[in-house]
């Protein structure tokens, strides 16, 4: 969603050099690559224009080190299946191990992300 006509813009422009990026990586077209990754350094300009027009935060900002540890465990729950699978050649293992990983990766996007976010949320206030 965009909040105004130059950002929705600028995220137009981002979406279809990304999907040039995405094409020429595909297709062996080192032209489109290019293009594309030109329209995408045109997006990221665009949106730095925009910035000084958005104004002050209406919250303070939340602590780094809970936003991390959120985004780690969701990484860690992740590696845990992904590897586990690797590591284990008995079926009930890897079930183990996947509901072990999926369980750690929902704890750190149900639990630690939404707490760190929280922290200054604008109805707390």
């Amino acid at each position: 969603m965009a909040a105004s006509t130059g950002q929705g813009r600028g995220f137009t422009t981002f979406l279809v050099g990304f999907t040039g990026v995405c094409a020429g990586l595909y297709l062996p077209n080192k032209g489109l690559l290019a293009v594309g990754v030109i329209v995408v350094v045109i997006s990221l300009f665009q949106f730095l224009k925009l910035k000084p027009l958005e104004g002050k935060p209406a919250i303070g900002a939340s602590p780094i080190t809970m936003k991390l540890l959120g985004a780690f465990l969701a990484a860690l729950g992740w590696g845990i299946t992904l590897f586990g699978m690797h590591l284990v050649d008995g079926t009930s293992g890897r079930i183990v191990l996947a509901l072990a990983g999926i369980a750690v990766s929902l704890f750190g996007m149900i639990v630690v992300l939404p707490a760190a976010f929280n922290k200054n949320a604008i109805w707390k206030a």
